[in-house]
């Protein structure tokens, strides 16, 4: 039988590459002939992905609910996919910056589109019925999310605001008591820790202080920085760090707050959050000022963080 070159030329170079990993590749070519063709269900385990969904209560829009979330963590994995080859990348080019900084934005922005579902989409008296079977889990609980945080940005920047000056030179450690999150999980009438940020610590706070101390000179604002002295910090790099930056701390909390305030907001006392969380003063970027890269900003559009948005929603 007479293959045709490029046939012959890939034979070769199969035969090469099996050569040199001590194999045989008539072994390899007759676990090719037995093996069955790939289905797309197979591939993405369909079966298994639409067997992930385990609703506590019989409302149907429980499952809405979990399904929603679901996609959301499969984006953060996106997104924390993106992050880790920023920070691998040797060397790091302006041009790879960039482009790995739209398609995280690109899936921020997805989400964030998306959330209506979450806003809209759920009839409200099905889920404050269906949400108390779900205490004291909460979305505050999401791991990935923090990741990213501590990938985007200097980890003192995550510091809440009030104590960022005390612990600019302070180790990571220290730092990580004082993160802004820590302060929206809060028993509202008591001040003390939640349940919901004891298991959340319990579970990931070695992971993000090994994370924070990873990061120090290769987060995104020390990268930026180090391209900036280098005079290579374009427009265009910029711009995608500003949409980050908008994306994480304005657009994707201020979804959530939305949602709260259609599902939570009722006089003359405000429904607690499942985790207990003081949502009212944690979702704002207002009140947090969380910024990753605060020397993109002007003075005015760090004093108003926020502001219009949260007028907007409440208007």
């Amino acid at each position: 039988m007479h293959f045709h070159p490029d046939i012959e030329d890939r034979l070769a170079r199969l035969q090469e590459k099996y050569e040199a990993m001590g194999q045989d590749m008539t072994s390899y070519l007759d676990g090719l002939l037995y093996a069955d063709f790939l289905t797309y269900w197979d591939y993405i385990h369909l079966d298994t992905l639409l067997s992930l969904q385990n609703p506590k209560t019989p409302f149907p829009d429980e499952e809405i609910f979990i399904i929603y979330h679901q996609i959301t963590e499969l984006y953060f994995k996106l997104a924390l996919h993106e992050c880790k080859q920023i920070a691998e990348a040797r060397p790091l080019t302006v041009d790879f910056f960039t482009a790995r900084l739209k398609r995280i934005n690109r899936y921020f922005g997805a989400l964030t589109q998306s959330f209506e579902i979450m806003v809209d989409g759920m009839e409200k008296e099905q889920f404050l019925k269906f949400r108390m079977s779900l205490l004291p889990a909460s979305g505050f609980q999401s791991g990935q999310y923090r990741m990213i945080e501590i990938y985007a940005t200097d980890f003192i920047n995550l510091v809440d605001k009030d104590k960022r000056s005390e612990l600019l030179n302070a180790s990571i450690e220290d730092q990580f008591e004082y993160l802004y999150w820590k302060f929206g999980a809060t028993e509202l009438s008591t001040g003390k820790k939640t349940l919901t940020l004891k298991q959340f610590e319990k579970k990931y706070s070695k992971t993000f202080i090994d994370l924070g101390r990873a990061s120090v000179n290769n987060n995104f604002n020390a990268l930026a920085e180090q391209f900036k002295v280098a005079g290579q910090l374009t427009a265009e790099l910029q711009h995608e760090l500003k949409q980050l930056d908008i994306n994480v701390n304005v657009n994707w909390p201020l979804s959530h707050y939305k949602s709260a305030v259609r599902y939570l907001n009722r006089e003359p006392e405000e429904i607690k959050a499942t985790g207990g969380t003081n949502w009212q003063k944690y979702l704002p970027p207002r009140f947090q000022k969380r910024i990753f890269y605060p020397s993109l900003w002007t003075a005015e559009e760090l004093e108003n963080w926020g502001k219009a948005w949260v007028e907007s929603v409440l208007g």
